[in-house]
């Protein structure tokens, strides 16, 4: 065993028989009433209140996460409620597990290919963007890898959350070198491919959490956050309205059709 330490610790919260403490901020009497869901993610994850400028902009980056339709995380947790309607947090965490590098989790990507192009003590000293951008996507195309944060299934040429996040970002100083340079990126992507890679959300995300700072080993956290709600929602739907039970029969009728005995 290693040298154990004097003392454990933790700076983020504790409780008295009369009191309870996150961040240094009394829960009933400062925060209660006083801050808004994403405002006290804010100051759990960063230790501070947010400006009303950051807390607009953070707002808006895990409201964007919360809610994308019948995906594939919302399926799983549909299905997995079916299987088990017992255990409600098994289901949300189902469809949790499936936040990686194809759905939500590439926002994480997309920050720490910005982190490595332009570290930030580079920032504001007149690094040449458009060679970072052709050096990044060249990268990326020597290695056969998708570049993160760039093209959509759906949303194109434009995925329609991506101009307004970074009008947010824009209108409340949150707006600089990491999102000029994702957009660069995508410009060289697009002529060096030939195809339409528009920045998705969570590209767009990504670059937005640069400009904040927070380490890009969290950023896939906030998609987690926020989805969570989400994932809550289709639940709840599911039990009022399923549609899982459905799509487990007609998948087995079609492979029973194209595979099963006699298919011709």
């Amino acid at each position: 065993m290693g040298k154990r330490k004097e003392k454990i610790s933790s700076s983020i919260a504790w409780s008295t028989p009369d009191k309870i403490s996150v961040r240094g901020l009394d829960l009933p009497n400062e925060i209660l009433g006083h801050m808004n869901l994403g405002d006290l993610a804010f100051l759990q994850l960063t230790g501070r209140k947010a400006t009303p400028e950051e807390s607009r902009v953070f707002n808006a980056i895990v409201i964007t996460l919360v809610e994308h339709g019948i995906t594939p995380s919302a399926l799983a947790a549909r299905m997995t409620y079916m299987g088990a309607p017992e255990s409600l947090q098994a289901a949300v965490a189902a469809g949790l597990c499936g936040l990686g590098t194809v759905f939500v989790g590439s926002m994480e990507g997309a920050s720490k290919m910005l982190y490595e192009a332009l570290p930030q003590d580079k920032l504001g000293t007149g690094v040449d963007l458009d060679a970072l951008a052709v050096e990044t996507v060249e990268k990326f195309r020597a290695r056969k890898m998708i570049v993160p944060g760039l093209g959509h299934p759906v949303h194109k040429p434009v995925d329609p959350r991506t101009p307004r996040l970074f009008q947010i970002a824009a209108e409340n100083g949150k707006s600089g070198e990491y999102i000029e340079l994702i957009q660069k990126i995508q410009a060289v992507a697009e002529e060096k491919s030939g195809k339409m890679l528009p920045i998705n959300a969570t590209g767009a995300i990504g670059a937005i959490c640069c400009e904040f700072g927070f380490p890009w080993k969290i950023v896939r956290g906030f998609g987690v956050m926020a989805r969570a709600i989400g994932l809550v929602g289709h639940i709840l739907e599911e039990s009022e309205n399923p549609i899982s039970y459905e799509l487990w029969q007609r998948a087995e009728e079609e492979i029973l059709e194209t595979s099963g005995p006699g298919a011709a």
